[in-house]
């Protein structure tokens, strides 16, 4: 090779190290990095399923109704009572069919589930483990069977596992509250992590291609940002295409759901439970959240979110470049509460009529105006979306924007009503009429989409 071919390699070679997103260990070109996050960012919308032993007791113990999938830790449940629960799960109702139809029929585009949770119990067929799926009477492999459903539907697969585990006897640190029953003594972290890289190159080998690994349980001492690369490595030395959220790493900040650090490990942020009051630019994330006050199964908790407030979430996440991911947490017979399905088909019928303003879109600033939020396709497509307040049955004869300035030949469109719409200049913003029609039988509830599509120069 001439010198003058060694220079311009080795200019290309600095050139594509200092276009790389360093997360972890992996290093590749934005250009890389955009086709691989290209479905998960077009997607928008996903299902988070919490499942596991806990939803036997059904978060019940000691007199107490208020506990979830927590329950082992809240109730300070030693090991052996909570290792009965084995036993008892048996869900003859689950029907991985059924659950992935739902999740397409609500408009979500992936799934992601907890293949094992704090607690340890894994729900799938490890060969390195004895507490999982088949040491129960129900004995099949459930991530084996949604993974057929997803692939028959066209829905990415995504598995949660948790980096804490309070069953595995070389995990450290151990509940203060467990040391009586549980000593640290002989426990061997190293051997520990050993063993969860194991049981996620199970994950990885035996289901086919996933969309995310979603980690947790990443904020005990044991943990660290070296720690989070080392794994965030080694996951996509298995699956080079697959996404991960950046609890594998040890950077987050609290339930804002961030990282410190821009260079930490992993993909996306996580806020919990919360939505990020402006736009994150130059950052993915993804909101997650329950529909009541829990993620597993708890019978008593009816603090429901209404299904307008869910919709109007979703709007909101969408019009800041975010994802929504909504849980649902089945019981110990395998069924989804009527409540959490009652929510999901009003979400889905929602969005078969406006979800081209969901899909595919980008943020528009100013994120929210008035009640109304705004996303964009890249073509310039805008789309403005009207809350309705609680007592709103109906969109307004007349909507004003002023965030849109007006140009001539500008169409507007009402999703799900045939036809244009008449509209007016109005100073710098655009004064939107609606057709008696539209206003007397509007084409969904809660939330109205307008396409606003701007001539080309």
């Amino acid at each position: 090779m001439k010198k003058k071919s060694v220079r311009f390699a080795g200019l290309l070679v600095i050139l594509v190290l200092s276009l790389s997103a360093f997360a972890g260990q992996v290093l590749e070109t934005q250009a890389q990095h955009d086709a691989r996050m290209q479905w998960w960012r077009e997607a928008r919308f996903g299902l988070f399923i919490h499942w596991g032993l806990y939803a036997i007791p059904a978060g019940e113990w000691g007199g107490k109704t208020n506990y979830g999938e927590w329950i082992r830790n809240n109730a300070e449940i030693p090991l052996p009572t909570y290792d009965k629960f084995a036993a008892q799960f048996n869900p003859v109702e689950f029907d991985a069919s059924a659950w992935v139809r739902m999740a397409k029929e609500a408009g979500m585009k992936y799934i992601v589930i907890t293949s094992k949770h704090h607690d340890g119990f894994a729900i799938f067929d490890s060969k390195v483990s004895d507490f999982d799926v088949m040491a129960t009477p129900f004995r099949r492999d459930i991530l084996k069977e949604l993974a057929a459903a997803c692939r028959k539907e066209g829905i990415r697969l995504c598995f949660y596992h948790s980096i804490m585990d309070w069953h595995h006897p070389d995990y450290l640190p151990r509940r203060p509250w467990e040391v009586r029953d549980r000593p640290e003594a002989g426990a061997d972290f190293e051997r520990y992590v050993g063993y969860m890289k194991a049981q996620l190159k199970e994950l990885l080998t035996d289901y086919g291609e996933l969309g995310v690994l979603w980690f947790d349980g990443e904020w005990e001492s044991t943990w660290t940002e070296a720690r989070g690369r080392d794994l965030y490595g080694y996951v996509r030395s298995l699956q080079p295409k697959i996404i991960i959220n950046n609890r594998v790493g040890a950077s987050r900040t609290g339930m804002e759901g961030f990282s410190a650090d821009k260079a930490s490990a992993g993909d996306f942020g996580t806020p919990e439970q919360t939505i990020p009051a402006t736009g994150v630019p130059g950052l993915d994330w993804e909101t997650c959240m329950t529909m009541n006050d829990n993620w597993g199964y708890n019978k008593n908790d009816q603090a429901w979110k209404t299904s307008r407030d869910l919709i109007q979430k979703l709007a909101d996440i969408a019009s800041k470049g975010g994802n929504f991911l909504l849980n649902i947490g089945p019981d110990a017979q395998g069924e989804l509460p009527a409540e959490s399905l009652k929510r999901l088909a009003e979400i889905g019928s929602w969005m078969q009529i406006n979800g081209e303003a969901i899909y595919k879109t980008r943020p528009v600033a100013p994120y929210k105006e008035a009640k109304t939020c705004f996303t964009r396709l890249a073509d310039g497509t805008v789309y403005a979306i009207y809350l309705a307040d609680e007592d709103e049955t109906r969109p307004p004869a007349s909507l004003m924007i002023f965030s849109q300035k007006p140009k001539p030949g500008t169409k507007i469109e009402m999703l799900g009503v045939k036809g244009t719409l008449l509209w007016e200049a109005v100073g710098q913003g655009m004064l939107i009429h609606l057709p008696a029609a539209a206003v007397k039988n509007p084409p969904c509830r809660y939330a109205w989409a307008f396409k606003i599509s701007v001539p080309a120069r």
